[in-house]
């Protein structure tokens, strides 16, 4: 088989897994909406969602592993970026099913919170960025794009910032007798899923910055590096 119908499999994996990515965003947008809406049939449509992506997750993946044995079968010298990206493909694929589930997780919660009055300031905003930070990986990684894949590193930080004010924000409240330790708890519980789906993210933007460079990003001392490559 010629080496262009192995990177054309290539292409098409990553236009389904892009595919796949604003189901994905949209299902993120959807269970938030439905917590700030009340909206229970938002809510249901994302659990009902979820089994459509776990398909497309293990359908996907299986079809990477196969691709992987073809070209290490008819011994396909491909160029480097193009391994790099088949891997990335899978490990995007996770994250994305990843964000899927805790989008889930939230609509669940859906009816423990109706009785909340009015959601905190600060919990609308960190969803309202976490929504972006989503839409954001997506374009990464459609578009291999350095410069968003880095706005999306640059962003973890201020989420954990959020998670932390709004956690602290409801215990305060819980002891001042303002709200319901369920809904305090369903609402902590809201946060940290939040900052889990903006890990995922990071973990997409640091794919994407490997694909184009070959560089391996990591979190360190409060800000995202990429690690001096060893002399040839």
């Amino acid at each position: 088989m010629p080496r262009i119908e192995f990177e054309q499999r290539i292409e098409r994996l990553k236009a389904e897994l892009m595919n796949q990515g604003r189901q994905v965003e949209r299902m993120v947008e959807s269970a938030i909406d439905s917590l700030f809406e009340r909206a229970p049939d938002k809510a249901a449509w994302v659990i009902a969602e979820d089994a459509a992506i776990d398909l497309a997750d293990v359908e996907l993946e299986r079809r990477a592993v196969r691709l992987l044995g073809d070209i290490a079968s008819e011994s396909v010298e491909l160029e480097e970026s193009k391994i790099r990206m088949l891997l990335t493909i899978v490990k995007v694929n996770n994250e994305l099913e990843r964000i899927a589930d805790i989008s889930v997780n939230i609509a669940e919660l859906v009816p423990t919170l109706l009785e909340l009055p009015k959601p905190p300031t600060t919990f609308r905003v960190m969803a309202n960025s976490i929504i972006g930070i989503v839409r954001d990986a997506n374009t990464a990684f459609e578009r291999m794009d350095i410069t968003t894949a880095r706005s999306v590193l640059a962003s973890d930080d201020l989420v954990d910032e959020f998670e932390l004010k709004i956690l602290r924000e409801a215990q305060e409240e819980v002891a001042r007798g303002e709200t319901p330790v369920d809904v305090a708890f369903g609402l902590m519980r809201v946060a940290t899923d939040l900052e889990r789906m903006g890990d995922h993210c990071t973990n997409i933007a640091e794919q994407v910055i490997y694909v184009a460079t070959g560089a391996i990003v990591r979190h360190q001392e409060g800000h995202w590096t990429a690690p001096e490559m060893p002399e040839s």
